[in-house]
Order: C-alpha cells, then structure tokens, then sequence
C-alpha cells in the first residue's frame, strides 16, 4: 500500500494522474515524431504489445518538429512519453523542453537513413551532382557572376543531359527532420560548389544555401510518404523527397536517383558513401519513467538485438543499424535513462 500511495502521489505531483474520462487514454505509452522513424517505432510498438503485459504503444507521425514541439510542452497525462525524430534535437528545442518542466530527457540514436531524390519507374532514371540538385531548388542562383531569380524552368536548362521536363520536386515541409538533413546534407553541399556562394559569409551564405524557391517547382508534399508515391506514379515527370527506408518498401513503384555518382542502397548509406545521410533518434521523457508504465520496457524491446542489430527484424523495414560497439554504447545510454548531452 505504501508503495501505491507513493506512485500515486509522485504521478499526481507530475500531472499524470489523469481525470476519470482520460484514465483510459493514458493507459498506453505515447509517442510522436518523424514519419521516417514512424515504421520502425510502430513495430516495436506492436511487438512489444505482443510480448507483453503492457497495451500497445500509440504512434502518431506528426514529422519531427511537430514532434518535439509537442514533447516540449510540458509534463502530464496530456503530453507525449517518446517522440521520434529524423534528426538531432536542436538547442531551442532543449530550452523549450526545459522551459516547461521537461528537463529528463535521453537520447536514443537507433541507425541511418539516406535521402533519395525518387521518381516513377515509368521515367527514366536520373543521374544528379548535388549541385544540379541546389540549381534546381534554390530561390537564388549565380548567372554571370551574380545571384538573380533561380531561371531554370527544366532540368535539362541545368545541363544538357538531364530529363527535358520542368522541375518538380515533392518534398517536405519545414517541421519535417527529412527537410533540414536534405537542406543540410544535399542543398548545402550542393551550393559550396559555385565560388560566387563560398565568396559569401556567415548568415548571407546559409541564406544562399538553404532558400528554396517558391515559384512552383518545389512543392511541400506533407508528411504522407504514401500519398507522395501515389503522386510519383501519377506524375511520372515529378520527383520526391523521402527517406530510403520509405524507397525501399516501395521499390515496384519508385526509384531512387543516383547521387554524385553513387546509388541509394543500405550497403552505400552504411558505409558513407551515400552523400545525403543522416542518423534517426527517439527521445524519452525522463520525468515520466516510473509513471507512465512500459516506458522502460519499450526501451529494452527497441534496443534489443532482435530488433535493431544487422539481423534484427527493423532491417526488414529498412533500417540501417549502428556498427555493434556503437550499439553497445547507445544501448548502455538509453537502458540508464543518462541525461542528453549537447
């Protein structure tokens, strides 16, 4: 009795001892975030109900900054447990958290993911540089010398032999972690190849890099991976924006383009050579272990062998594993609960 009347005040102390008509909503570990982990969080969360005594995890893709603006909220039955992102959390983020009340927070990286710039098996397939790639998408280019108005109406106005069709990129929107990696790995190597941008310093060259056109050619495709290959089908001249994990459960219909010469596969992105990669995370709400039951158990299920190593069944669903000793350490962090470090 002591102990539940412990568990019961420290819950109701933090705000997680929900009203009567929310008790029921509450009697499973939530998790938000990125589409792109979204696949990999929903079947552990289904594994993990399988195997055991705890209900099933809801899992919710909202993208990663919805994610974590979410998660940053504030402590309570009304906030999320675990949010997933496609990228590192950002230091406003972690002030945000902090600043209501979220100041527990662990780090789980659980593999890498490449970008792929896809388009429909019925068109050609593509060979891009990364600077082709920025030209086409960013808001300003250098002609003559001189930043102007991005001109380039098609691809093969960008070099002579690529596609004669007009750019049309589906992409992500800004809260989506898949956008600030494609902006930070591809769009911004892209542009450091033209000495008319590497010649600009500071914010006037992330403002060159990172800006992308508003003119039509890139379109914000939301974060339905889905509906964006139906898109690609439909619309064979168009190309998207997703991850590989998403290309490769999906290769009857996409293919992905070869970037700077090398092709999107798991052995390329494993081995860095893939350009446009990145690492993927979730994070826990410290302030709720103990409280919300199942957190810590969720956790082991993830960084179990039999889900993320090499022959884990997250592979069958495109994840890319972290080499055994970086594992070993992750797991070690996450299974402690250790504070983030910046």
């Amino acid at each position: 009795m002591k102990t539940t009347r412990t568990f019961a005040a420290f819950a109701v102390a933090l705000g997680l001892a929900a009203p009567a008509g929310e008790a029921s909503a509450r009697e499973q570990i939530r998790i938000f975030g990125s589409s792109t982990v979204f696949p990999f969080s929903a079947v552990v969360a289904e594994t993990f109900g399988r195997s055991t005594n705890f209900k099933t995890p809801i899992v919710e893709s909202t993208g990663t900054g919805g994610g974590l603006k979410l998660f940053c909220q504030g402590v309570g039955t009304r906030h999320p447990d675990i949010t997933n992102a496609s990228r590192r959390i950002k230091k406003s983020e972690v002030e945000l958290c902090a600043k209501n009340g979220v100041e527990r927070i662990t780090e789980v990286e659980i593999g890498f993911d490449g970008i792929v710039i896809a388009n429909s098996r019925q068109a050609p397939r593509s060979n891009l540089t990364l600077a082709q790639v920025w030209l086409a998408l960013a808001k300003d280019v250098p002609v003559a010398g001189k930043l102007v108005a991005n001109p380039y109406r098609k691809w093969s106005g960008i070099d002579a032999s690529l596609p004669g069709v007009k750019i049309e990129v589906l992409g992500p929107p800004p809260t989506s972690g898949t956008r600030d990696a494609f902006v930070e790995f591809g769009l911004e190597a892209g542009c450091r190849a033209f000495p008319e941008i590497t010649a600009l310093e500071g914010d006037a060259m992330k403002a060159a890099c990172h800006g992308i056109r508003e003119d039509g050619a890139f379109v914000e495709a939301g974060e339905n991976d889905n509906l964006i290959v139906q898109n690609l089908v439909a619309n064979v001249g168009a190309f998207s924006v997703f991850g590989f994990s998403f290309l490769d459960r999906n290769l009857d219909k996409v293919q992905g383009s070869v970037i700077d010469g090398v092709e999107p596969e798991f052995e390329n992105i494993a081995g860095g050579q893939y350009p446009i990669s990145r690492s993927m995370f979730f994070y826990v709400k410290g302030e709720h272990l103990g409280v919300m039951p199942g957190i810590a158990e969720y956790v082991k299920e993830f960084t179990s062998e039999k889900a993320w190593s090499s022959d884990g069944y997250l592979v069958d669903k495109g994840l890319i594993p972290l080499r055994d000793a970086a594992r070993a350490k992750v797991r070690k962090t996450a299974l402690s609960f250790a504070p983030l470090s910046m």
